[in-house]
């Protein structure tokens, strides 16, 4: 396994575009500590952002999970790149002639995938922990520690997001094709929410139980939103007469199911992969 991450790694090591990608994606994160600083003025109310209780323990492993899980798209160009440029290079029909097996080959780029997902997670828990340190009102390891299913859930997410982009980057060949098919397919995937929500299940929840076992509405549901868990967005819902009671868990089906859409992913890579005349 560390041969064929080492392949890997050579090959993003020589890629201009790829290390430029990389590099934004962990500076953005970082980026979640200015936050913090930003303040709003309304006439003589003054606040700063970081007094709401954004970076307080545990919320902030919600919150900080989030904001980083948008920005997941900066390495999830890079994996399909990755792809489209075995098929223009030719290095595929190299790797295969030094004698790398196709299922060695697809193990190879999952396991990038996973490489690019724990990494991604540590230095999410490293920052997470510098920022709640450094403005949590509560320091209790018992609340430090707590609400870490959240970092369970964003590995999941970002493996689940980059083993797609991996398939797509097989199935297409063309990194700017199958960035294109990821957006054609949030489309159908909203489409078919609005058949069923406001047509064939009007009034009702059980379009939203179908759309969990959509692999990209499976992965959204990993983490939901956090904003409406703030103290002063639940005290404004109260005011006008409005209630917040979202479920804000991370729950064992819904890991269930986006672990079940990594292993059909990998497994059609490799079906695919094994059928193609390259």
């Amino acid at each position: 396994m560390l041969r064929l991450l080492e392949i890997e790694y050579n090959k993003l090591r020589y890629s201009r575009s790829a290390r430029i990608l990389i590099i934004t994606y962990f500076i953005l994160i970082t980026f979640i500590a200015l936050i913090a600083s930003i303040e709003f003025k309304i006439g003589e109310f003054e606040f700063r952002v970081a007094d709401q209780g954004i970076f307080n323990f545990p919320y902030i492993w919600h919150f900080n999970s989030y904001i980083a899980a948008i920005l997941k798209l900066f390495l999830a160009i890079v994996i399909v790149s990755m792809m489209s440029n075995e098929y223009s290079n030719r290095t595929i029909k190299q790797n295969l002639i030094d004698g790398l097996s196709k299922k060695e080959f697809v193990l190879s780029k999952f396991l990038t995938v996973l490489a690019f997902s724990g990494i991604s997670t540590l230095f999410l828990f490293i920052v997470t922990m510098v920022l709640g340190l450094s403005f949590s009102d509560y320091n209790e390891l018992s609340i430090v520690f707590s609400d870490l299913e959240y970092l369970l859930a964003y590995f999941i997410k970002l493996t689940g997001f980059f083993a797609f982009c991996m398939f797509l980057g097989i199935l297409v060949k063309r990194s700017a094709f199958a960035l294109g098919f990821l957006v054609v397919w949030v489309i159908i995937e909203n489409i078919i929410y609005g058949i069923l929500n406001f047509r064939i299940f009007k009034g009702t929840d059980i379009a939203g139980k179908i759309m969990q076992f959509f692999p990209l509405e499976s992965m959204s549901n990993l983490i939901v939103e956090p904003f409406s868990r703030l103290n002063a967005v639940q005290a404004a819902a109260n005011q006008i007469g409005g209630e917040l009671n979202k479920d804000y868990g991370i729950h064992w089906y819904q890991l269930l199911i986006v672990s079940i859409w990594i292993l059909i992913f990998v497994y059609f890579s490799f079906i695919l992969l094994k059928k193609r005349d390259l």
